[in-house]
Protein backbone atom coordinates (compact mmCIF):
# COMPACT_ATOMS: atom_id res chain seq x y z
CA UNK A 1 0.00 0.00 0.00
CA UNK A 2 2.90 2.36 0.72
CA UNK A 3 4.67 1.89 -2.13
CA UNK A 4 1.29 2.49 -4.81
CA UNK A 5 0.55 5.74 -2.53
CA UNK A 6 3.70 7.14 -2.23
CA UNK A 7 6.63 5.16 -4.40
CA UNK A 8 4.87 4.98 -7.11
CA UNK A 9 3.90 8.81 -7.78
CA UNK A 10 6.69 9.98 -6.29
CA UNK A 11 8.52 7.94 -9.13
CA UNK A 12 6.39 9.19 -11.50
CA UNK A 13 6.85 13.14 -10.77
CA UNK A 14 10.76 12.54 -10.54
CA UNK A 15 10.88 11.14 -13.72
CA UNK A 16 9.43 13.77 -15.64
CA UNK A 17 11.05 16.37 -13.52
CA UNK A 18 14.45 14.88 -14.88
CA UNK A 19 13.04 14.43 -18.60
CA UNK A 20 12.13 18.23 -18.28
CA UNK A 21 15.61 19.26 -16.70
CA UNK A 22 17.18 17.76 -19.74
CA UNK A 23 15.63 19.13 -22.10
CA UNK A 24 16.30 22.77 -20.32
CA UNK A 25 20.34 21.48 -21.06
CA UNK A 26 20.21 20.22 -24.14
CA UNK A 27 18.05 23.57 -25.45
CA UNK A 28 21.11 25.90 -23.26
CA UNK A 29 23.58 24.13 -25.10
CA UNK A 30 22.30 24.55 -28.07
CA UNK A 31 22.72 27.87 -27.73
CA UNK A 32 25.53 28.06 -26.13
CA UNK A 33 27.41 26.19 -29.11
CA UNK A 34 25.61 28.73 -31.49
CA UNK A 35 27.11 31.79 -29.83
CA UNK A 36 30.35 29.96 -29.75
CA UNK A 37 29.83 29.00 -33.68
CA UNK A 38 29.11 32.69 -34.58
CA UNK A 39 31.90 34.14 -32.44
CA UNK A 40 29.21 35.86 -30.19
CA UNK A 41 31.04 34.99 -26.90
CA UNK A 42 32.66 38.67 -25.43
CA UNK A 43 29.78 40.59 -23.42
CA UNK A 44 29.91 44.08 -24.34
CA UNK A 45 28.83 45.70 -21.24
CA UNK A 46 27.80 44.67 -17.26
CA UNK A 47 27.09 41.02 -17.04
CA UNK A 48 27.02 38.02 -14.74
CA UNK A 49 29.49 35.89 -14.00
CA UNK A 50 28.45 32.78 -12.06
CA UNK A 51 30.13 30.61 -9.15
CA UNK A 52 29.07 27.16 -9.26
CA UNK A 53 29.96 26.35 -6.08
CA UNK A 54 27.34 28.18 -5.05
CA UNK A 55 24.78 27.61 -7.43
CA UNK A 56 21.98 25.25 -6.93
CA UNK A 57 20.68 25.81 -10.58
CA UNK A 58 17.50 26.79 -9.71
CA UNK A 59 16.55 28.74 -12.24
CA UNK A 60 15.23 32.18 -10.80
CA UNK A 61 18.48 33.72 -12.65
CA UNK A 62 17.06 32.58 -15.98
CA UNK A 63 13.22 33.73 -15.42
CA UNK A 64 14.34 36.50 -14.05
CA UNK A 65 16.16 38.25 -17.55
CA UNK A 66 13.58 40.04 -19.39
CA UNK A 67 15.73 39.65 -22.45
CA UNK A 68 14.82 36.13 -22.93
CA UNK A 69 17.23 33.46 -22.97
CA UNK A 70 20.49 35.19 -21.96
CA UNK A 71 21.08 32.68 -19.29
CA UNK A 72 20.43 28.67 -18.80
CA UNK A 73 20.92 25.73 -16.88
CA UNK A 74 23.76 23.51 -17.83
CA UNK A 75 24.75 20.47 -15.75
CA UNK A 76 22.99 21.77 -13.10
CA UNK A 77 24.66 25.12 -13.01
CA UNK A 78 23.44 28.40 -14.46
CA UNK A 79 25.24 29.44 -17.57
CA UNK A 80 25.65 32.51 -19.48
CA UNK A 81 24.72 31.35 -22.99
CA UNK A 82 23.63 34.58 -25.26
CA UNK A 83 26.92 36.90 -23.84
CA UNK A 84 26.74 39.45 -26.28
CA UNK A 85 22.84 39.68 -25.99
CA UNK A 86 23.35 40.98 -22.24
CA UNK A 87 22.99 44.32 -21.50
CA UNK A 88 23.40 44.06 -17.68
CA UNK A 89 19.90 44.27 -16.12
CA UNK A 90 21.56 42.46 -13.27
CA UNK A 91 17.77 41.18 -12.52
CA UNK A 92 19.75 38.12 -12.35
CA UNK A 93 21.82 38.59 -9.54
CA UNK A 94 19.14 39.86 -7.48
CA UNK A 95 16.89 37.05 -7.68
CA UNK A 96 19.75 34.43 -6.84
CA UNK A 97 18.96 33.31 -3.43
CA UNK A 98 22.51 31.73 -2.62
CA UNK A 99 24.37 35.16 -3.93
CA UNK A 100 26.05 32.65 -6.68
CA UNK A 101 25.96 35.87 -9.30
CA UNK A 102 28.17 38.52 -9.65
CA UNK A 103 28.14 41.93 -11.91
CA UNK A 104 31.38 42.70 -13.84
CA UNK A 105 32.62 44.29 -16.19
CA UNK A 106 35.08 43.03 -19.18
CA UNK A 107 36.30 39.11 -20.17
CA UNK A 108 40.07 38.19 -19.53
CA UNK A 109 39.68 38.83 -23.74
CA UNK A 110 37.85 42.16 -23.82
CA UNK A 111 39.17 44.54 -21.56
CA UNK A 112 36.64 47.42 -21.17
CA UNK A 113 38.19 50.73 -19.84
CA UNK A 114 36.06 52.98 -17.38
CA UNK A 115 36.73 55.83 -15.60
CA UNK A 116 38.47 55.71 -12.14
CA UNK A 117 35.98 56.81 -9.50
CA UNK A 118 35.17 56.05 -5.34
CA UNK A 119 32.00 54.78 -4.35
CA UNK A 120 29.85 58.34 -4.50
CA UNK A 121 31.16 58.57 -8.25
CA UNK A 122 33.85 60.94 -7.62
CA UNK A 123 36.69 61.03 -9.64
CA UNK A 124 40.35 61.81 -8.80
CA UNK A 125 39.44 65.06 -10.07
CA UNK A 126 38.11 66.94 -6.75
CA UNK A 127 34.35 68.24 -7.84
CA UNK A 128 34.12 66.28 -11.30
CA UNK A 129 31.83 63.38 -11.12
CA UNK A 130 30.67 60.17 -13.48
CA UNK A 131 27.55 58.99 -14.31
CA UNK A 132 25.91 56.44 -16.29
CA UNK A 133 26.76 54.15 -19.30
CA UNK A 134 30.13 55.23 -19.08
CA UNK A 135 30.67 54.20 -15.64
CA UNK A 136 29.52 50.35 -17.16
CA UNK A 137 25.49 50.89 -15.73
CA UNK A 138 23.54 50.21 -19.28
CA UNK A 139 19.63 49.98 -17.48
CA UNK A 140 17.58 52.81 -17.68
CA UNK A 141 16.52 52.23 -13.81
CA UNK A 142 20.03 51.91 -12.89
CA UNK A 143 21.45 55.02 -14.23
CA UNK A 144 18.11 56.80 -13.31
CA UNK A 145 19.22 55.80 -9.31
CA UNK A 146 23.06 56.33 -9.87
CA UNK A 147 22.17 60.11 -11.56
CA UNK A 148 19.82 60.99 -8.51
CA UNK A 149 23.05 59.75 -6.13
CA UNK A 150 25.54 61.38 -8.25
CA UNK A 151 24.01 65.29 -8.11
CA UNK A 152 23.37 64.29 -3.78
CA UNK A 153 26.91 64.21 -3.73
CA UNK A 154 27.77 66.95 -6.33
CA UNK A 155 25.30 69.41 -4.48
CA UNK A 156 27.38 69.56 -1.17
CA UNK A 157 29.86 71.62 -3.56
CA UNK A 158 27.32 74.10 -3.54
CA UNK A 159 27.66 77.37 -2.87
CA UNK A 160 25.76 80.97 -2.25
CA UNK A 161 27.70 82.92 -5.21
CA UNK A 162 27.00 83.64 -8.47
CA UNK A 163 29.49 80.90 -9.81
CA UNK A 164 27.61 77.65 -10.61
CA UNK A 165 27.19 75.12 -8.99
CA UNK A 166 26.94 72.29 -11.08
CA UNK A 167 27.09 71.55 -14.97
CA UNK A 168 25.83 68.18 -16.07
CA UNK A 169 27.06 67.17 -19.58
CA UNK A 170 24.39 64.62 -21.08
CA UNK A 171 20.83 64.43 -20.71
CA UNK A 172 20.82 60.21 -21.10
CA UNK A 173 18.78 59.04 -18.36
CA UNK A 174 21.17 59.69 -16.00
CA UNK A 175 22.06 63.51 -17.04
CA UNK A 176 18.33 63.63 -17.04
CA UNK A 177 17.73 62.31 -13.09
CA UNK A 178 20.79 64.36 -12.11
CA UNK A 179 19.05 67.66 -13.70
CA UNK A 180 15.76 66.47 -12.44
CA UNK A 181 16.95 66.49 -8.52
CA UNK A 182 19.55 69.43 -8.85
CA UNK A 183 15.83 71.13 -9.80
CA UNK A 184 14.35 70.04 -6.73
CA UNK A 185 17.36 70.80 -4.50
CA UNK A 186 16.88 74.36 -6.04
CA UNK A 187 20.95 74.54 -6.76
CA UNK A 188 22.31 76.51 -9.11
CA UNK A 189 23.10 74.37 -12.71
CA UNK A 190 23.00 73.72 -16.10
CA UNK A 191 22.91 70.98 -18.28
CA UNK A 192 24.74 70.41 -21.76
CA UNK A 193 23.69 68.15 -24.27
CA UNK A 194 25.75 67.64 -27.68
CA UNK A 195 22.66 65.79 -29.55
CA UNK A 196 19.39 65.74 -28.78
CA UNK A 197 17.09 64.90 -25.82
CA UNK A 198 17.02 61.11 -24.94
CA UNK A 199 20.55 60.54 -25.18
CA UNK A 200 21.82 56.72 -26.25
CA UNK A 201 17.77 56.13 -26.60
CA UNK A 202 17.31 58.58 -29.21
CA UNK A 203 19.56 56.78 -31.25
CA UNK A 204 17.17 53.50 -31.12
CA UNK A 205 15.54 52.86 -34.10
CA UNK A 206 12.18 53.82 -34.11
CA UNK A 207 9.71 51.20 -32.15
CA UNK A 208 13.11 49.48 -30.58
CA UNK A 209 11.91 48.06 -27.28
CA UNK A 210 13.77 49.51 -24.30
CA UNK A 211 13.92 46.67 -21.34
CA UNK A 212 13.49 48.81 -18.13
CA UNK A 213 11.48 49.20 -14.61
CA UNK A 214 9.97 51.11 -12.36
CA UNK A 215 11.81 54.02 -11.68
CA UNK A 216 11.54 57.08 -9.50
CA UNK A 217 12.50 60.68 -11.39
CA UNK A 218 12.71 63.08 -8.66
CA UNK A 219 10.41 65.89 -8.63
CA UNK A 220 8.39 64.14 -11.02
CA UNK A 221 7.62 60.89 -9.01
CA UNK A 222 7.37 56.87 -9.55
CA UNK A 223 6.80 55.76 -13.07
CA UNK A 224 5.82 51.98 -14.04
CA UNK A 225 7.47 50.69 -16.86
CA UNK A 226 8.42 47.31 -17.68
CA UNK A 227 8.61 47.26 -21.46
CA UNK A 228 8.14 50.42 -23.86
CA UNK A 229 8.90 51.42 -26.59
CA UNK A 230 11.40 54.57 -27.46
CA UNK A 231 8.66 57.08 -28.40
CA UNK A 232 6.63 55.87 -25.72
CA UNK A 233 10.24 56.63 -23.44
CA UNK A 234 11.15 60.03 -24.77
CA UNK A 235 7.49 60.82 -24.55
CA UNK A 236 8.47 59.97 -20.61
CA UNK A 237 11.46 62.33 -20.59
CA UNK A 238 9.88 65.26 -22.38
CA UNK A 239 6.64 65.36 -20.03
CA UNK A 240 9.06 65.28 -17.00
CA UNK A 241 11.56 68.20 -18.31
CA UNK A 242 7.90 70.00 -19.23
CA UNK A 243 5.78 69.35 -15.94
CA UNK A 244 9.05 69.92 -13.45
CA UNK A 245 10.06 73.09 -15.60
CA UNK A 246 13.56 71.57 -16.38
CA UNK A 247 13.46 73.11 -20.35
CA UNK A 248 14.86 76.52 -19.29
CA UNK A 249 18.03 74.70 -17.84
CA UNK A 250 19.06 72.40 -20.82
CA UNK A 251 21.34 73.29 -24.01
CA UNK A 252 21.48 71.24 -26.84
CA UNK A 253 23.97 71.11 -29.38
CA UNK A 254 26.16 72.04 -26.92
CA UNK A 255 29.27 69.79 -27.24
CA UNK A 256 31.78 70.33 -24.08
CA UNK A 257 35.38 70.06 -25.59
CA UNK A 258 37.52 70.24 -22.59
CA UNK A 259 37.11 70.44 -18.48
CA UNK A 260 39.92 72.27 -16.91
CA UNK A 261 40.14 72.65 -12.68
CA UNK A 262 41.35 76.03 -12.04
CA UNK A 263 41.62 77.23 -8.48
CA UNK A 264 38.44 76.17 -6.93
CA UNK A 265 36.03 76.26 -9.62
CA UNK A 266 36.24 73.39 -12.99
CA UNK A 267 36.30 75.23 -16.76
CA UNK A 268 33.84 73.89 -19.29
CA UNK A 269 34.17 75.13 -22.23
CA UNK A 270 32.21 73.99 -25.74
CA UNK A 271 32.98 75.59 -29.19
CA UNK A 272 30.92 78.81 -28.20
CA UNK A 273 30.66 79.34 -24.16
CA UNK A 274 32.67 78.93 -21.74
CA UNK A 275 31.28 77.66 -18.11
CA UNK A 276 32.50 77.99 -14.53
CA UNK A 277 31.07 75.32 -11.91
CA UNK A 278 32.02 74.02 -8.71
CA UNK A 279 31.32 70.97 -9.73
CA UNK A 280 30.46 68.91 -12.79
CA UNK A 281 28.74 65.38 -13.53
CA UNK A 282 29.75 63.60 -16.96
CA UNK A 283 26.39 61.42 -17.98
CA UNK A 284 27.82 60.76 -21.10
CA UNK A 285 27.42 57.30 -22.96
CA UNK A 286 30.41 55.39 -24.06
CA UNK A 287 30.15 55.83 -27.47
CA UNK A 288 31.33 59.18 -27.76
CA UNK A 289 31.18 60.95 -30.92
CA UNK A 290 30.13 59.00 -34.24
CA UNK A 291 32.60 56.83 -35.99
CA UNK A 292 33.68 58.24 -39.73
CA UNK A 293 34.77 56.66 -42.81
CA UNK A 294 37.52 59.41 -43.71
CA UNK A 295 36.67 58.85 -47.43
CA UNK A 296 36.34 61.94 -49.86
CA UNK A 297 32.29 63.35 -50.15
CA UNK A 298 31.94 62.06 -46.64
CA UNK A 299 31.04 66.01 -45.81
CA UNK A 300 28.27 66.12 -48.00
CA UNK A 301 24.81 66.83 -46.18
CA UNK A 302 23.45 63.28 -47.26
CA UNK A 303 25.67 61.38 -44.98
CA UNK A 304 24.52 61.25 -41.09
CA UNK A 305 25.29 58.88 -38.34
CA UNK A 306 22.66 57.70 -36.83
CA UNK A 307 18.81 57.05 -37.69
CA UNK A 308 16.07 59.28 -36.73
CA UNK A 309 13.36 58.00 -38.51
CA UNK A 310 12.58 55.74 -41.45
CA UNK A 311 9.74 57.74 -42.76
CA UNK A 312 11.88 59.98 -43.90
CA UNK A 313 13.40 57.79 -46.18
CA UNK A 314 10.12 57.09 -48.52
CA UNK A 315 11.11 56.71 -52.13
CA UNK A 316 14.95 56.90 -51.82
CA UNK A 317 17.93 55.23 -52.23
CA UNK A 318 19.55 54.74 -49.08
CA UNK A 319 23.03 53.48 -48.06
CA UNK A 320 23.79 51.85 -44.65
CA UNK A 321 27.37 50.84 -43.64
CA UNK A 322 28.15 48.62 -40.81
CA UNK A 323 27.47 45.19 -39.29
CA UNK A 324 26.87 45.72 -35.91
CA UNK A 325 22.96 45.69 -34.48
CA UNK A 326 22.73 49.25 -35.30
CA UNK A 327 23.38 49.01 -38.77
CA UNK A 328 21.27 46.12 -39.36
CA UNK A 329 18.44 47.42 -36.85
CA UNK A 330 18.49 50.99 -39.42
CA UNK A 331 18.46 48.90 -42.93
CA UNK A 332 15.63 47.05 -42.11
CA UNK A 333 13.37 49.75 -40.74
CA UNK A 334 14.00 51.62 -43.69
CA UNK A 335 12.99 49.13 -45.98
CA UNK A 336 9.89 48.83 -44.66
CA UNK A 337 9.27 52.14 -45.80
CA UNK A 338 7.67 52.50 -49.04
CA UNK A 339 9.54 52.60 -51.85
CA UNK A 340 12.77 52.37 -50.52
CA UNK A 341 15.54 50.70 -51.29
CA UNK A 342 18.36 49.42 -49.28
CA UNK A 343 21.08 48.41 -49.51
CA UNK A 344 23.49 47.81 -46.48
CA UNK A 345 27.53 46.89 -46.68
CA UNK A 346 29.97 46.15 -44.31
CA UNK A 347 33.76 45.54 -44.84
CA UNK A 348 33.80 41.87 -43.36
CA UNK A 349 32.55 38.75 -45.18
CA UNK A 350 29.78 38.05 -41.80
CA UNK A 351 27.90 40.22 -39.34
CA UNK A 352 29.24 38.33 -36.43
CA UNK A 353 28.92 41.15 -34.16
CA UNK A 354 25.07 41.20 -34.58
CA UNK A 355 22.38 39.44 -32.67
CA UNK A 356 21.15 36.55 -34.28
CA UNK A 357 17.66 38.10 -34.32
CA UNK A 358 18.65 41.27 -36.10
CA UNK A 359 20.57 38.51 -38.87
CA UNK A 360 17.39 37.00 -39.61
CA UNK A 361 15.59 40.25 -39.93
CA UNK A 362 18.17 41.35 -42.68
CA UNK A 363 17.73 37.61 -44.51
CA UNK A 364 14.26 38.16 -44.62
CA UNK A 365 13.94 41.94 -45.62
CA UNK A 366 14.05 43.46 -49.11
CA UNK A 367 17.96 44.83 -48.08
CA UNK A 368 20.26 44.54 -50.36
CA UNK A 369 23.41 43.09 -48.76
CA UNK A 370 26.68 43.80 -49.96
CA UNK A 371 29.95 42.17 -47.97
CA UNK A 372 33.42 42.88 -47.92
CA UNK A 373 32.65 46.28 -49.54
CA UNK A 374 32.83 49.92 -48.01
CA UNK A 375 32.10 53.42 -49.56
CA UNK A 376 35.44 54.55 -51.61
CA UNK A 377 33.95 57.74 -52.80
CA UNK A 378 30.63 59.47 -52.13
CA UNK A 379 29.06 61.62 -54.78
CA UNK A 380 25.71 63.55 -54.72
CA UNK A 381 23.91 60.78 -56.30
CA UNK A 382 25.85 57.78 -56.24
CA UNK A 383 28.69 56.13 -53.95
CA UNK A 384 31.85 54.26 -55.19
CA UNK A 385 32.44 51.27 -53.47
CA UNK A 386 35.80 49.57 -52.68
CA UNK A 387 34.49 46.30 -54.45
CA UNK A 388 34.50 48.53 -57.92
CA UNK A 389 30.42 49.03 -58.36
CA UNK A 390 29.34 52.41 -58.29
CA UNK A 391 25.51 52.62 -56.97
CA UNK A 392 22.85 55.08 -57.06
CA UNK A 393 22.41 57.20 -54.05
CA UNK A 394 20.09 59.39 -51.91
CA UNK A 395 21.38 58.94 -48.44
CA UNK A 396 24.13 57.12 -46.36
CA UNK A 397 23.82 56.18 -42.56
CA UNK A 398 26.91 55.36 -41.21
CA UNK A 399 26.87 52.77 -38.35
CA UNK A 400 30.17 51.83 -37.16
CA UNK A 401 30.30 52.63 -33.49
CA UNK A 402 31.62 55.81 -32.30
CA UNK A 403 34.88 57.01 -31.17
CA UNK A 404 35.12 56.08 -27.09
CA UNK A 405 35.78 58.90 -24.63
CA UNK A 406 38.73 57.86 -23.31
CA UNK A 407 40.58 60.74 -24.92
CA UNK A 408 38.81 62.80 -23.55
CA UNK A 409 38.13 61.69 -20.00
CA UNK A 410 42.43 61.67 -19.68
CA UNK A 411 42.21 65.23 -21.13
CA UNK A 412 39.97 65.80 -18.41
CA UNK A 413 42.00 64.58 -15.49
CA UNK A 414 40.70 61.39 -15.45
CA UNK A 415 42.31 58.05 -14.33
CA UNK A 416 40.87 55.38 -16.77
CA UNK A 417 41.72 51.69 -15.71
CA UNK A 418 41.02 48.51 -17.92
CA UNK A 419 38.49 45.78 -16.38
CA UNK A 420 39.10 42.45 -17.45
CA UNK A 421 35.88 40.60 -15.44
CA UNK A 422 37.36 41.25 -12.23
CA UNK A 423 35.37 41.12 -9.05
CA UNK A 424 35.75 44.11 -6.78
Amino acid sequence: MFFIVYVIPLSIILFFYLRRRKRKHLAAVRVLQGSYESGLTEPASLHPIIDPALCLGCGNCVLACPEGDILGIIHGKAALVKPTNCIGHGACKAECPQSAIELVLGTEKRGVEVPVADTNFETNVPGLFVAGEITGMGLVKNTIAQGTLVMNEAAKYATKDETLDVVIVGIGPAGLAASLRAKELGINFVTLEQDSIGGTIAHYPRGKIVMTAPVDLPGYGKVKIRETSKESLLELWNDAIEKTGLEPYIQTGHKVKSIKRESECLVVETPTDTYQARAVILAIGRRGSPRQLGVPGEEKTKVVYRLIDPEQYIGQKVLVVGGGDSALEAAVSISEEKGTEVTLCYRGDAFSRAKPANRERVENSRVNVMMSATPKTIHEETVCMTNGEEIKNDAVIVCIGGELPTGFLRDSGIDIEVRHGELE
